[in-house]
């Protein structure tokens, strides 16, 4: 009979979460240990059933300020030093094995400083069993009658399950016993209890659960392994040296030492992490799983420390695999379909414990052991603290399950394949404050992590109730067989054969002889005689053709046996020949496997290299751009700056030659206007007689004697011989009722005469300033320079004044008036011409023809841009020049 396999499945999609929308918290628990001995300072405080409280032993000020700071922490629910394991295993560890039964999986593990308790509580000690007995002994008294037979479960090599008949478990039961015994092969039934672990599974609480599938079939399979160095090893392999050493113990130290096997993390096609090779063994009893663990155990690594005579040196990892298929529709065999096999997994994590160096006073391979223990169990933090992490914040770091074996195997019952619960186990003595402060701050921080809720198992849709029908049918037959014929047996049906042929002879007439003359019944009783010999030959005859039929039918039997059994040989040395290359298939594939581990190693770690990379180069490139950016804009403000200078360069340029050419055309006219008074003057002079020459008065005398009389024009252009106004004050258009700024330079020189210019509500200034020109509306700029007839001109510049946007003032040039002196035509001998029209006497001549126009105005105007008050004009007064 061949093993019921199903065909190869197909590689399934990507896992989905397991149930997105219900997470539960990890469940942390906390476990104070006594105090041994009683005496000693107490650190922990029990609050209450959720909270313990941390107090700073003495002599230690935790704040700066000197002042004693007391810890309170909140678990799910707190044990203290009177707690039993019992108590203790109603709360944390009995919902785990309900939920094994049902098919979902659990993880357990015990955290803590060293020498707090963790292995007492996982393990026990002699008449109080921990977890793990209890868990062994409510799991075998909840299936102990639904156990299927040894070997009908089969485990593959790729952390499956497979499902055989009776007949193939049979043979392979057979098959088993006549191999050397070892310790996945040798029940407990046929040994005797080591005493010293009888008293551990010695529990008389007989805790079961309710409601289990009777219409399944279940097998327990148990596996232990270490985790010592970031190495796992199988505790269950028997290997050709009793003590496992460490790995780095190289053979030139040691020449006796052969290095045990370590083992390599895989991923199944259902993507769960699984130990490859890991020695797996089907047990039936609480005995015979504790006797498993117990020699498992024996080969655990532990030294002794400072702090601990008996301390553990690696993460041990005790997995229970529970399995169970369904009953087929009649209820009496197993249902031989690999999809209705239910495989669940129940792990029981004892941690080693974290320690200082200082206080262990670890040296050498103690030294190298507690580092490697530290830094499984900072990774297992900085998993803790990533999960927490992307919960809380909603990131999508990833976390760095790979970077320890321990994270690693357990990755998938915090992306959530199983329920996780964690006890920590403290010591209240004062000298481990510092650690049981830092255990207590990571299991605060375990509690807010969140992993989905696990579903339910599949039904497979037969009908409920099977077993229990099948096992009354058989029990109803029973009795009407025994009711019909007596007991079914093998004697009492041959015994009811014989019966019968025997019945089937005629009977045997009287033989009493009464007369001697009788001749009827001696030939009677031949006759019936003959009948029963011929009925016996001919039983005979049909016995004989039977035997012969039955013998050529068993010659045929065994010929087809044989030929079958050859046959099957010849099958299973294709098959071994086919095993043979699939084992060195496998043996490639793992080296193989082995080699893109490591490239794999290797990528990652390039890969984060990169990325650091990349972000250091996108950061500079941002720089670079920021950088860019600003020396753009920095470029367009120069260019609008350059652009508006060259503006105002043009434009002060152009007004500069505009006024070069007209104060030169200004310079040519007086030039010519110099010559025609000497012409005018010769000529008058050559007139006029010689003996009338008078005396030539100063400049000074004829100022005093030529009356003043101003003009008012509106042009800028000098107007000549406008007849004066006699005896009328005639106010200037400037005078108004807004508020003015009358803006008169220094160098105004002032004119002396009758009308002046009036400006009510002005306020006077020398020099044009803001703060003048925000309180008023009107401007106006006195001034002065010589017209063309040597005379002073006075212009008076008028504008408004705006705000700008720009908070400052700013003046429109509106008008000008211009105010220019001439003396009236007889009223000296020293007279002003603007014109050649304006002939003096033939006889009158006076020195101030003989004067230059430089003589006669000290004040010139320029106009700059760039002013404060626009296109408006600065004032300088220049020196004046005397006649050589």
């Amino acid at each position: 009979m061949k093993t019921a396999r199903t065909k190869t499945p197909r590689r399934p999609p990507p896992k989905k979460p397991s149930n997105t929308s219900q997470k539960d918290p990890v469940g942390v628990y906390c476990r104070v240990r006594p105090l041994i001995p009683p005496d000693q300072e107490c650190c922990i405080e029990v609050i209450n059933e959720t909270t313990v409280q941390l107090h700073p032993p003495d002599g230690c000020k935790v704040n700066r300020n000197g002042e004693y700071k007391e810890t309170q922490y909140s678990f799910k629910q707190v044990f203290g030093t009177l707690v039993t394991q019992k108590e203790l295993f109603d709360v944390v560890a009995k919902p785990l094995v309900e939920d094994l039964i049902r098919g979902k999986n659990g993880l357990l593990f015990t955290y803590g400083v060293t020498g707090s308790g963790k292995t007492h509580t996982m393990t026990g000690s002699p008449g109080e069993g921990g977890l793990l007995p209890r868990c062994l002994d409510m799991i075998f008294n909840s299936i102990g009658g639904f156990q299927a037979k040894r070997y009908v479960f089969k485990m593959d090599d790729k952390n499956g399950m497979d499902v055989q008949n009776e007949v193939d478990a049979l043979l392979e039961r057979q098959k088993r016993e006549v191999q050397p015994q070892v310790i996945s092969r040798t029940p407990l039934s046929r040994q005797k209890i080591e005493p010293e672990f009888a008293d551990m599974i010695n529990i008389q609480d007989h805790c079961k659960v309710e409601e289990v599938d009777e219409d399944s079939v279940y097998s327990v399979f148990v596996s232990y392994i270490e985790i010592y160095n970031n190495y796992i090893y199988d505790l269950l392999e028997e290997v050709s040296m009793d003590p496992i050493k460490p790995k780095w113990n190289t053979p030139g130290r040691n020449t006796e030492f052969i290095p045990p096997q370590s083992k390599i993390l895989r991923e199944d096609q259902n993507h769960n992490m699984y130990i490859a090779g890991c020695t797996e063994v089907e047990v039936k009893s609480t005995e015979e799983a504790f006797d498993v663990f117990w020699k498992g155990q024996k080969r655990r690594r532990i030294a002794n420390t400072t702090l601990n005579r008996e301390s553990s040196r690696s993460h041990s990892v005790f997995m229970i695999k529970l399995a169970q298929a369904p009953l087929d529709a009649d209820g009496d065999n197993v249902l031989q379909e690999r999809e209705q096999i239910t495989v669940s997994q129940l792990s029981l994590v004892d941690l080693a414990g974290s320690e200082r160096t200082n206080r262990t006073k670890a040296e050498g391979n103690r030294l190298r052991e507690a580092g490697n223990i530290n830094q499984s169990l900072m990774t297992l933090r900085t998993c803790i603290e990533v999960l927490r992490e992307n919960q809380l914040y909603g990131t999508n770091k990833m976390v760095p399950y790979r970077d320890s074996k321990l994270t690693h195997l357990f990755k998938n019952y915090f992306d959530g394949e199983g329920k996780v619960r964690m006890i920590v186990c403290v010591n209240p003595k004062a000298d481990d404050h510092e650690e049981s402060l830092q255990v207590m701050r990571f299991a605060e921080m375990t509690q807010e992590v969140e992993v989905a809720r696990p579903i339910d198992k599949p039904i497979c849709g037969l009908t409920p109730g099977r077993r229990y029908r099948n096992h009354a049918f058989k029990e109803e037959l029973t009795r009407r067989l025994e009711e019909r014929g007596g007991q079914i047996n093998g004697e009492s049906e041959e015994q009811s054969v014989v019966d019968v042929l025997i019945q089937s002879f005629p009977p045997l007439p009287t033989c009493e002889l009464l007369d001697v003359n009788d001749d009827q019944t001696l030939p009677h009783i031949i006759e019936v005689l003959e009948k029963r010999r011929r009925i016996r030959q001919m039983i005979s005859d049909e016995f004989n053709k039977n035997v012969f039929s039955f013998r050529s039918m068993l010659q045929d039997y065994d010929g087809a046996f044989t030929a079958k059994e050859n046959f099957i040989h010849g099958k299973m040395s294709e098959k071994d020949k086919i095993i043979m290359s699939y084992k060195a298939e496998v043996e490639r594939l793992e080296k193989k496997i082995k080699t893109l581990e490591y490239k794999i190693d290797v990528l990652e770690k390039t890969t984060t290299i990169y990325e650091d990379d990349k972000r250091s180069l996108q950061h500079e490139l941002e720089n670079q751009n920021q950088k860019l950016h600003r020396q753009l804009s920095d470029k367009r403000r120069l260019e609008a700056r350059i652009q508006g200078m060259v503006t105002e360069n043009a434009m002060k340029w152009e007004k500069e030659c505009e006024r070069r050419v007209a104060a030169k055309q200004l310079e040519m006219q007086n030039k010519l206007w110099v010559k025609d008074e000497k012409l005018k003057q010769l000529k008058a002079i050559v007139t006029e007689t010689k003996g009338e020459k008078p005396e030539r008065p100063t400049r000074e005398k004829d100022r005093e004697r030529e009356p003043r009389v101003p003009t008012r024009s509106i042009s800028p252009s000098p107007v000549p011989n406008i007849p004066p106004v006699h005896g009328r004050h005639r106010r200037s258009r400037s005078a108004g009722a807004e508020r003015w700024v009358d803006h008169k330079p220094p160098s105004t020189v002032e004119t002396e005469t009758v009308m002046q210019p009036h400006v009510p509500n002005g306020i006077k200034v020398s020099v044009a300033s803001e703060k003048a020109l925000a309180k008023c509306d009107k401007y106006m700029l006195t001034h002065q320079q010589l017209a063309s007839d040597g005379e002073l001109e006075t212009k008076l510049i008028k504008g408004d004044v705006y705000r700008t946007r720009g908070g400052g003032q700013s003046v429109h040039f509106t008008d000008i008036e211009t105010l220019r002196q001439e003396s009236p035509p007889g009223c000296s001998s020293r007279k002003r011409r603007s014109s050649p029209s304006n002939q003096p006497p033939q006889g009158e001549t006076t020195e101030s023809e003989w004067t230059d126009v430089e003589t006669r105005c000290s004040v010139a105007v320029e106009m700059r841009a760039g002013s404060n008050l626009g296109p408006g004009y600065q004032h300088h007064a220049l020196p004046k020049r005397k006649k050589p």
